[in-house]
């Protein structure tokens, strides 16, 4: 019986929003065996640093197709019996459950990981775990958040982490200069 824990992020930003990954994330994700990121890298680097901690799968945003960053829409990894597939979750009204139920269905994924609406959601939808991490640094009226996923004998685990004070980005007026 094995057990593997996932890193699961999304929306990073990154140098646009921030110059590098908080440590809290690093921190967060020290004992993960994969990392998935759900688009919006904005920088390859984002990548780089990521791989220092785990192998890291990624989708394409679309602030990274804005940047010319190449990644594919959408990937599928099978973990302990578990299809879990990656997708940016570019749907509106951002993060729709039933739109991403629908995408989820069309890749025959048990889990569906999405990013895009930088706000942390854990939904069961039709049998189907619709997760979304949130943003580790521009939160939508959200805490600044990444996801841990364990999976054991095909047992779900989810846990939100909080990793840096809450910040509505519509409220953060330090936004408008650089640290």
């Amino acid at each position: 019986m094995k057990k593997m824990l996932i890193g699961l992020i999304s929306d990073t930003h990154i140098p646009d929003r921030a110059r590098i990954l908080p440590q809290n994330v690093i921190d967060a994700f020290s004992d993960v065996e994969l990392i998935l990121h759900a688009g919006d890298l904005t920088s390859p680097k984002v990548l780089e640093e990521l791989e220092q901690i785990a192998p890291v799968m990624a989708v394409q945003g679309n602030m990274d197709r804005a940047n010319g960053i190449d990644l594919p829409k959408a990937k599928i990894v099978e973990v302990e019996g578990l299809k879990i597939g990656v997708i940016h979750g570019e749907v509106y009204p951002r993060a729709d459950s039933d739109q991403l139920l629908y995408l989820a269905k069309e890749l025959n994924v048990d889990i569906l990981v999405s990013g895009h609406s930088h706000q942390p959601k854990i939904e069961q939808k039709e049998g189907i775990l619709l997760l979304n991490p949130g943003s580790p640094i521009v939160p939508r009226l959200a805490d600044r958040t990444v996801m841990l996923l364990e999976i054991e004998n095909k047992a779900v685990d989810v846990e939100i982490v909080k990793i840096g004070s809450p910040v509505c980005s519509a409220l953060d007026f330090d936004q408008y200069k650089r640290d």
